[in-house]
């Protein structure tokens, strides 16, 4: 899509501070850093929310990338958390599928 930035990111045409990329998935740095560690993990594909995919090995990829993301850079035995938000009221601005993990300090509960 022309006008998501996620799609602008992966395109090339907004810099991101790149972590991965492969032929599926691309993660990067959040911006708005709410842990020492916080990147997310997106599909190189447009898919707008959790709701508008059944790509089960897609989704399980993204999952398994923040893994071994967090693992390279360290804070993977300490613990983390991967959140997906879905619509509105799950917290989603980005209507293009992300995974965000965050790491790297003690993660309270209920999350907000």
């Amino acid at each position: 899509m022309s006008s998501c930035l996620f799609c602008k990111i992966v395109a090339g045409d907004i810099p991101a501070d790149k972590i991965y990329e492969d032929e599926d998935v691309f993660a990067f740095h959040d911006i708005g850093k709410q842990a020492p560690h916080h990147f997310l993990v997106i599909p190189k594909i447009h898919i707008a929310s959790l709701n508008e995919t059944n790509d089960a090995a897609l989704v399980g990829k993204l999952t398994l990338t923040a893994s071994k993301i967090a693992k390279d850079l360290g804070f993977a035995d300490e613990g983390y958390r991967v959140v997906m938000n879905c619509n509105d009221h799950g917290g989603q601005t980005v209507y293009h599928l992300h995974l965000h993990c965050l790491g790297g300090r003690v993660l309270s509960w209920p999350p907000g």
